[in-house]
């Protein structure tokens, strides 16, 4: 009965399914759903991404066998472009997320952030505030609000080169040729509203997209985000 979602499945043997789903209290966990894919399963039909379950397992491995499903209230189907967004959030939990590693408040955020998706709230005010607050679950928070060097309130009349590995750093008249690989120029009025998941200006909106990317992108070195490869051709988000 732990609360959780399916964030992929896939076929295995004839008549079964692999999951990989998030649960609230254990994390992202891998089960084996028996006889999920018969006609008859009681299984067949509740393993779908994006509804609230309640899932209950028995374990001795590290595939967990999945005894029994069931829907735990509804959300509307995320229409259009939201429907991407979510396979993206989903995405960044099976990338980043170890399993067995559970983050409550992260699963509250992820919860949260599909029944705003669903509901129509703006698709890239959602995707930053969950990146945000999944880095920080993680223990990789951003610093935002601070000066890396001089550790000076961050000047909303400035801007700045944002490198991952430090935080904001002054510009000093350097031109984007000179920045190091890997890091971006932001203003600090960017960095500011971030810190407080204001997305109103088009130009924080335009800077948090790419400061959002150099950071996860450190945190998957080599890696591709196929769903925000998607998302970049249908809408950029």
């Amino acid at each position: 009965q732990e609360p959780g979602y399916v964030l992929h499945s896939y076929a295995y043997k004839e008549t079964s399914l692999i999951v990989e789903a998030y649960s609230r209290r254990w994390g992202r966990i891998g089960l084996l759903a028996r006889g999920a894919r018969r006609p008859r399963s009681a299984m067949r039909g509740l393993l779908l991404a994006f509804h609230p379950l309640r899932l209950s397992w028995s374990a001795s491995s590290e595939l967990a066998t999945l005894t029994a499903v069931e829907w735990a209230g509804g959300l509307p189907a995320l229409p259009g472009i939201a429907l991407m967004c979510g396979f993206y959030l989903n995405e960044l939990l099976l990338r980043l997320l170890p399993r067995e590693d559970p983050h409550e408040t992260l699963f509250d955020t992820y919860d949260a952030s599909l029944a705003q998706l669903s509901e129509g709230q703006a698709p890239a005010d959602v995707l930053r505030a969950f990146e945000l607050r999944m880095l920080a679950e993680l223990g990789y928070a951003p610093l935002l609000e601070r000066e890396a060097d001089s550790g000076a309130p961050v000047d909303p009349r400035r801007r700045y080169r944002y490198e991952p590995e430090l935080g904001p750093v002054p510009l000093n008249g350097e031109g984007n040729s000179r920045l190091p690989s890997g890091s971006c120029v932001v203003s600090g009025q960017t960095l500011l509203d971030v810190a407080r998941d204001d997305y109103a200006r088009a130009q924080t909106r335009d800077e948090a997209r790419t400061l959002m990317r150099i950071l996860i992108a450190q945190r998957l070195p080599g890696q591709t985000l196929h769903t925000r490869n998607v998302l970049m051709e249908l809408q950029d988000l």
